[in-house]
């Protein structure tokens, strides 16, 4: 379990102007927030995976270093996830990508997830980071991860949000025991409805607008 914004670091502003009402009105930068969040991230998870030593031609020689032995896939959420997902992507630029459509029935006792739509390359034995920028109660990423399997079994599996609830995180891990799980920040909790308090409100009508 990492938290990114447990110390002071730039990645604490960017996590600030995503809560900022008044900045919240700019969808532009909201979406470049979430990136950049994902950005960040992405640089934290990079140090956890394999590395094979290779030599490279410059211009006037040959110099050594670590490179990455094989580019994590990359799944999101959407469409709230795509902003943070574009951040992850920025850095692993030669990953594959696979994406889910899972949204929340309204109106029901209890939250419950709907996964309408799946796309995702094989994932067996590959590294794994599904992010989604809001871990409320962790349903809807634990259904995304579960129904993802049937694309094959990965050797490493990153979670990744930008805030989460502890109802989310505990669920999540124990969900999810071989997860890693990397959040910018966790928050106090969930209200009846089940959303984020204080959060930031709904990320995918922040970055696209309100949906009816």
């Amino acid at each position: 379990m990492h938290v990114v914004c447990a110390e002071p670091s730039v990645a604490n502003h960017f996590l600030a102007e995503l809560r900022d009402v008044t900045v919240q009105q700019d969808s532009l930068r909201f979406r470049r927030n979430l990136q950049r969040l994902g950005e960040i991230i992405a640089y934290r998870i990079s140090s956890h995976l394999s590395y094979t030593d290779q030599t490279v031609r410059t211009p006037l020689g040959e110099s050594s270093g670590k490179l990455l032995h094989d580019f994590p896939v990359l799944a999101t959420v959407l469409r709230a996830g795509l902003p943070f997902h574009q951040g992850f992507l920025n850095y692993f630029d030669q990953s594959p990508s696979a994406f889910a459509a899972a949204y929340r029935i309204e109106g029901t006792a209890q939250v419950q997830v709907q996964v309408d739509y799946l796309s995702a390359p094989s994932l067996d034995e590959r590294v794994l980071i599904l992010a989604d920028p809001m871990l409320a109660s962790g349903k809807s990423l634990v259904q995304t991860y579960r129904a993802m399997l049937r694309f094959g079994t990965p050797r490493q599996v990153h979670i990744a949000a930008v805030i989460a609830s502890p109802q989310g995180v505990e669920y999540v891990t124990r969900e999810i025991p071989e997860a890693t799980l990397w959040v910018a920040a966790i928050d106090q909790g969930l209200n009846e409805q089940a959303y984020i308090i204080p959060g930031l409100g709904d990320a995918g009508d922040l970055s696209y607008g309100s949906k009816l």
